[in-house]
């Protein structure tokens, strides 16, 4: 039995594989030696199959469940696969029809805020692939400064809310140390109006952590209660938070491999609470193209039996946001793959022309 290396897969064992592993996301059943026969168009014994199989299983490609004489992918296989033996299809061609066409009409027709084309493109993500949509809002760096306002809450909270380029409205609850009047509110609104309107948010934040260092004797009560609130908005990364929009979730519901219904609350549950998540977003943030995360390679226990393909956005020539599906490790990629590159290209094409 020959023992081959990952990286020198014969050209047979990789038939095989491609063709086990479509034959296995079409169907999601483990695929057997007869199948394989069959499917392959190659002229090779049963026997000849079995030993390229135990090859395959060996070195981590495909793995035996109990109940089948079948085989099914392991993430290293459809890493493999991924990377090395799927054909994309284009989206010019019937695999994807109509969809070009149809994320135009929807990101034309959003002409209301960067939120809404997000939540549009989320949920169309969704609506194309069968699986759940994610969308980043595009971030702020850029933004400048139209207006500040605040609201107080109970329990020494405040709700801050901060428009950015006259439409832009990103609404913060602040934890502050003491209790601030309305009137202290309002003050200290009307102070950082005032010195901040128009200015974009890297130099609002230079700024209030300038006046911060300085010495407070120069400072009056307003201007330091304004200040000790607005560092909190802006601090470095809170007006920078990934926030984003997911659409679809239920669609995972009807995924075999995520029926579990235990499983599926604590994958819900991770989409709420968005921490492990983010995580995995920034990463693609900083990437070049479309990016897959196979099973475990997101890092994320929760993840372990979903794929999640992405691809950043970008609004003139900086990326802003990143957008992608999330579905089972059986899901079809060459499909998949087109059609995040495709509305991550036109939701960048959307906010451009409505700069």
């Amino acid at each position: 039995m020959s023992h081959a290396r990952d990286d020198l897969l014969s050209e047979r064992a990789q038939s095989l594989l491609r063709v086990l592993v479509e034959s296995y996301i079409r169907d999601g059943q483990p695929v057997g030696s007869r199948a394989l026969s069959r499917d392959s168009g190659l002229n090779l014994s049963s026997a000849t199959i079995r030993n390229v199989m135990a090859d395959l299983e060996e070195l981590g490609f495909v793995a035996s469940p109990h109940t089948s004489a079948g085989r099914v992918p392991t993430d290293k296989g459809y890493r493999f696969f991924v990377d090395t033996l799927m054909r994309v299809q284009g989206l010019d061609g019937s695999a994807v029809p109509e969809v070009h066409a149809e994320i135009q009409r929807i990101l034309d027709s959003s002409n209301e805020s960067s939120k809404a084309l997000v939540a549009a493109a989320s949920q169309l993500l969704s609506s194309v692939t069968h699986l759940a949509g994610v969308v980043t809002l595009p971030s702020t760096e850029q933004a400048s400064v139209t207006q500040i306002e605040f609201v107080g809450l109970s329990e020494n909270r405040v709700l801050a809310v901060l428009v950015l380029n006259d439409r832009e409205v990103q609404n913060r609850i602040l934890q502050l140390e003491r209790y601030y009047s309305p009137d202290e509110l309002k003050r200290a609104a009307n102070f950082l109006n005032e010195k901040f309107r128009g200015r974009a948010l890297p130099q609002v934040r230079q700024e209030i952590l300038r006046e911060l260092s300085e010495t407070r004797e120069h400072l009056n009560q307003i201007m330091i209660d304004a200040i000790t609130v607005a560092q909190q908005i802006f601090e470095s990364g809170s007006a920078e938070r990934l926030e984003y929009v997911i659409a679809g979730e239920t669609n995972l519901m009807g995924v075999g491999e995520l029926s579990n219904v235990e499983k599926l609350r604590r994958l819900f549950e991770a989409f709420n609470e968005k921490r492990d998540f983010l995580h995995l977003l920034d990463q693609s943030l900083r990437g070049q193209g479309v990016q897959i995360f196979i099973g475990h390679e997101s890092g994320y226990r929760i993840l372990d039996d979903c794929s999640v393909v992405t691809a950043p956005y970008s609004a003139g020539d900086r990326v802003v946001g990143v957008l992608g599906v999330i579905g089972p490790t059986r899901m079809a990629y060459e499909r998949v793959i087109p059609i995040v590159d495709l509305t991550a290209k036109l939701l960048g094409a959307a906010l451009n022309s409505r700069r």
